[in-house]
């Protein structure tokens, strides 16, 4: 399986915003996905997750309201829409496909890319 690609980050001001992409290919492309951030000190936590079709989405609580995830199956690329942006939301983001299929079931796949930095200044 190719390991999906993360690409977006930067450095923004708080409130600002920011768009993460997640490139899939193969197998991949069909699966729910997820995606999840890892802040300095702090262990990898879920921040949003889609299924296959779309129709379904959803968001670890801290960021609800502000993020949106959202795919381009054409594109075999998914989405995050990062808004108003907080200095708490600086972390390496990884995004990761669910291990069983078209639906989230909660349990990522499992290997993980490089990520893609986000920071946040105050």
């Amino acid at each position: 399986q190719v390991q999906p690609a993360e690409s977006g980050g930067g450095l923004v001001q708080a409130g600002g915003s920011l768009r993460l992409s997640c490139a899939t290919s193969g197998t991949f492309s069909t699966h729910a996905m997820g995606w999840f951030r890892r802040a300095p000190g702090k262990d990898r936590e879920f921040v949003a997750a889609i299924s296959w079709s779309g129709g379904s989405t959803y968001y670890a609580d801290s960021v609800k309201g502000r993020f949106t995830i959202f795919r381009d199956n054409a594109k075999n690329t998914v989405y995050l829409q990062m808004n108003n942006l907080k200095p708490e939301d600086t972390a390496v983001y990884y995004c990761n496909p669910d291990r069983y299929g078209r639906s989230w079931s909660g349990t990522p796949f499992g290997s993980w890319g490089q990520g893609t930095q986000v920071t946040v200044s105050p």
